[in-house]
């Protein structure tokens, strides 16, 4: 099944957006091409091994007036993005943008550069540190700054410093407190299930195009390279904390509870310029990313905001970010922050006021409308978040998943409730039927949820699969959000093909080895399966050699408890071996050497047979 064209009522629907909105505005291009020196060129950064993680020149198609087939709020957005390349900031501060997902910053400093956000993978950072110095010179690296804990600002640290460097003192890696927890529990605990969404937010099994994937909003897409991760050597802990750096003094403002469970934004005054890591970027950001997280604060990022104008507005000539291009001058810089706050504020206010007067998440984001003010300006656009889904987030974060409706406190699951609706309508052919008549009149947002409940009841069926499909496919070409349109035509995809799995891996060797012991203990609770480990009653007792310290474990009614052994405890079975080798063994690895057991002989084989490994293909669109 192909892919098909626009319907007259997406192509309308564009038509009117496109009257509606300033397009004539020219002032983010300027801004996004401000300071350029040179691209990449080809824009491909291969592995060793040749196999290509980035590619920025499959988006070469981005030019002109956006086809029928794609938002043109979105195509614009997308077009300012692809921008590749190395860009000066100001005077001894330089940006690497359209090589992954963020943006990698160097700042130059008395001797050497310190690197801001070193980008997802290996070899896209290494190849952005490639294109500074082979147009500033072969400064060696002094430090590494990770603004948050997301994985696209840390996972391609080996690309630009080393751990022996590291190890010897010649480069400090600085984040914010509590910035390892974070970013090893995001991608370990809930690692299958986001890296499965993942594939649908970004769209990263889908093909470059007009029809296809145009990029996710905050960038355009992620790159597909070798993750690691080195350990800070430096905590920022407080707002005010000032550290320097091979002679440049930086300030710092914590943001902990913002875009990440822990992030920071930070100031140079030797250049007068400002890093809002990802609270202050050219879209409506997240506040429940669609891969899956847990929500977060508007009221506290709007505060942050707030606090960051005080702080630093009047002094900053330049105010930069992990995403998109920087904004200059002072009054420009204090509008731009004002309005990304009131952005966040009036969400989170006027969810909270829909809420107490008894409107519930999904009515509340189908009213809510933004301000004149904030829905002209470009960098208030939902590319990236939306306000449908971040209302629903902060619904969900102040009041739940329940929105109090009796009828809706216990509805049967999917499968079941598709077979009751679709009995009801008269069967599978009626369905269809229906959803064909919805999707002739541009009523696509039913067709989609009369479609649903038809493949869950029978997603072998021909016609019901190729029309949701192509309900998906417009609901995709429809949507300014970019995360959005992948959503859509992702499921699209797999309606006409097969199920595509997880394109990325998450939990990477790297940041596993990262586990502390019981963080590592954790992961193997969320893993057992419960009814299979009912009836089994274990105890053991593990010592990792490596860091000296030992830890009972206890499994009983299908739940795994640990703790630090207590005098008198005792247990049925002791393994002894290091960390690395009890990474191997939940691996899979149970035959190599450096495992010593004594005592009970079944007790460890029957905790690891009751351990079950994530499914990083589960289905999505179908049941």
């Amino acid at each position: 099944m192909s892919q098909k064209p626009a319907t007259p009522a997406i192509e309308a629907e564009h038509r009117r957006l496109a009257e509606s909105l300033p397009f004539e505005d020219a002032r983010d291009f300027e801004d996004a091409d401000r300071g350029f020196i040179a691209a990449l060129s080809p824009g491909v950064v291969r592995a060793q091994d040749g196999r290509v993680v980035w590619d920025n020149d499959k988006y070469s198609f981005l030019g002109g007036d956006a086809p029928a087939t794609v938002n043109p709020s979105l195509w614009r957005q997308s077009k300012l993005v692809a921008k590749q390349g190395l860009y000066e900031v100001v005077a001894g501060i330089y940006q690497v943008r359209g090589l992954d997902l963020s943006n990698i910053t160097f700042v130059e400093s008395d001797r050497g550069v310190i690197v801001i956000d070193p980008l997802i993978s290996t070899e896209t950072a290494a190849a952005a540190l490639g294109l500074y110095r082979e147009n500033r010179g072969e400064r060696p690296v002094v430090a590494v700054i990770y603004t948050h804990s997301h994985v696209d600002h840390f996972g391609g640290v080996f690309g630009v410093a080393t751990q022996a460097d590291v190890d010897a003192g010649r480069i400090e890696v600085i984040a914010p407190e509590g910035f390892v927890g974070h970013a090893v529990a995001e991608n370990v605990y809930a690692g299958t299930a986001m890296g499965r969404r993942a594939g649908y937010m970004y769209g990263t099994a889908l093909e470059c195009g007009p029809r296809g994937q145009v990029g996710a909003g905050l960038g355009q897409a992620t790159s597909t390279g070798e993750l690691g991760l080195i350990v800070p050597t430096v905590e920022i802990g407080w707002t005010g904390q000032r550290h320097t750096v091979d002679g440049v003094e930086i300030e710092f403002q914590m943001a902990p509870g913002s875009e990440a469970p822990a992030e920071m934004h930070f100031y140079f005054p030797r250049y007068r310029a400002l890093c809002m890591a990802e609270n202050a970027t050219h879209t409506l950001h997240n506040l429940l990313t669609l891969r899956g997280a847990l929500v977060r604060d508007p009221h506290a990022w709007s505060t942050y905001l707030t606090e960051a104008i005080r702080l630093f507005g009047r002094r900053s000539d330049v105010a930069f970010a992990s995403h998109h291009w920087p904004t200059w001058g002072a009054e420009r810089i204090e509008d731009y922050l004002a309005t990304q706050r009131d952005l966040y504020a009036y969400l989170h206010d006027q969810t909270l006021r829909c809420m107490n007067q008894g409107l519930t998440g999904a009515e509340i984001a189908e009213t809510l409308k933004l301000p004149p003010a904030l829905e002209n300006a470009w960098h208030t656009h939902g590319y990236y978040g939306s306000v449908s889904h971040n209302v629903k987030a902060i619904y969900q974060r102040y009041m739940g998943w329940f929105d109090a409706n009796p009828a809706r406190l216990w509805p049967h699951p999917p499968a079941a409730l598709a077979e009751r609706y679709v009995e009801a309508m008269g069967g599978m052919d009626r369905v269809v039927e229906l959803a064909r008549t919805a999707f002739d009149a541009g009523d696509f947002r039913w067709a989609a949820t009369l479609l649903d409940h038809a493949v869950f009841v029978d997603a072998d069926h021909a016609a019901a699969r190729e029309l949701y499909a192509d309900v998906l496919e417009q609901l995709g070409y429809g949507s300014e959000n970019g995360t959005w349109r992948n959503f859509f035509l992702s499921g699209a995809t797999e309606l006409r093909g097969a199920n595509f799995g997880t394109p990325t891996v998450p939990s990477a060797p790297a940041i596993v080895a990262q586990l502390t012991p019981e963080q590592l203990f954790d992961s193997l609770a969320i893993s057992v399966n419960g009814p299979k480990a009912w009836d089994l009653d274990l105890t053991l007792e593990v010592t990792f050699t490596d860091l000296d310290a030992t830890y009972h474990l206890s499994l009983r009614n299908g739940v795994l408890v640990h703790g630090i052994l207590q005098p008198g405890e005792t247990a049925q079975a002791a393994v002894r071996l290091t960390k690395a080798r009890m990474l191997a063994l939940l691996g899979g690895d149970a035959t190599s050497e450096g495992i010593d057991v004594t005592g009970g002989g079944t007790v460890l084989p029957q905790l690891l047979g009751v351990l079950d490994a994530g499914n990083p293909s589960f289905n999505i669109v179908t049941p």
